[in-house]
């Protein structure tokens, strides 16, 4: 009887070990983000999220969750810090309340193309970045792209400094954005993301910047008339994990996640480049009229502002980001 017993409870064990070993395994992770479902963003996280599922057998299985459903960008990076939220793809300016260093993505006109930044993020400028959101719990794991941005206002197309004069224009809420365009004689103000459609509908904003995958996949043509190619700003966006979602993953699984996050990051990027060569005449088709700018006199305008931030970004960081930018320039003479 007593081995009965015996030879029962240690069966019983086997099989609760069993099933603990496989609740372990299978992960299912949400994965945040605050545009529409149509973004390159969410169309590379689908591939990326079926790549994962397919490629770990299960193991990792990723859902989801676009358009602002768990939040605004603040929410999602205060998220990743605690583990409330499991993984994010964020605009690396909102990790600014973070750590500031990470306003080296909003410095205007700093790369000369998209080469130059894939390079620096992809490389040493990454690293540092990554090594200080590890810091606060947060695993950066690929660099995936936003792009420039550009101005759409109500008013007239911006040709010059002179033309954003008294401009309202609503701008993302980190201060050196609206540094610089103050410097560029607007009014600039903060606002969420999730309220902007509302606000230039309603005529609280004359204007607005964004990357023009942005501006299309949020119907912005309905309540805005132009486009000024101005690239003020290439950002990049962060691939982003909870670090203690990241360490729930084995090596194994965590070696082909981060495999297929760099896959899908150049997918995504080719998607952006894609995008924004037809971009300009899908919102010509929507009545917007685009017009290309001189950027000199813009990029002279704003120069005040990396001079100002230098003190917070660190030196060593902006001569990281001149260097990548001057290697990209002689590559391409």
């Amino acid at each position: 009887m007593r081995n009965s017993i015996k030879s029962s409870l240690l069966t019983f064990s086997a099989i609760s070990i069993a099933l603990a070993a496989n609740q372990t395994l299978a992960l299912e992770i949400k994965l945040a983000d605050v545009l529409p479902e149509s973004h390159s963003w969410n169309v590379a996280a689908k591939g990326f999220a079926e790549d994962v599922k397919n490629q770990t057998n299960s193991r990792v299985t990723i859902k989801l969750y676009p358009s602002g459903q768990l939040g605004n960008e603040n929410t999602l990076v205060e998220g990743l810090q605690i583990g409330s939220i499991q993984a994010g793809i964020i605009g690396c300016g909102s990790f600014q309340p973070v750590e500031p260093k990470f306003g080296i993505s909003e410095l205007p006109y700093a790369w000369p193309d998209r080469q130059a930044a894939y390079a620096a993020y992809d490389g040493k400028l990454g690293d540092r970045l990554e090594n200080l959101a590890l810091k606060h719990n947060i695993k950066i794991v690929s660099w995936w792209e936003n792009g420039f941005r550009h101005i759409t206002n109500n008013r007239a197309p911006i040709n010059t400094p002179k033309d954003l004069d008294g401009l309202k224009i609503r701008v993302t809420p980190d201060k050196m954005r609206l540094d610089a365009f103050i410097g560029l004689g607007a009014s600039p103000a903060p606002l969420a993301f999730g309220e902007l459609y509302s606000a230039l509908q309603q005529g609280v904003f004359d204007a607005q910047e964004n990357p023009l995958a942005i501006i299309y996949s949020s119907s912005f043509y309905e309540v805005q008339k132009y486009v000024s190619l101005t690239g003020h700003v290439w950002s990049p966006a962060c691939l982003t994990f909870s670090q203690y979602t990241w360490k729930r993953m084995s090596d194994e699984d965590q070696v082909t996640v981060q495999k297929l996050a760099d896959k899908w990051r150049d997918k995504q990027r080719v998607m952006t480049q894609n995008d924004d060569s037809k971009l300009i005449k899908k919102l010509e088709d929507q009545g917007m009229v685009i017009n290309t700018v001189n950027t000199a006199p813009f990029a002279a305008a704003v120069a005040p502002v990396w001079k100002k931030y230098e003190p917070i970004l660190g030196k060593d960081m902006i001569d990281l980001v001149k260097q990548y930018a001057a290697a990209e320039q002689t590559s391409g003479e």
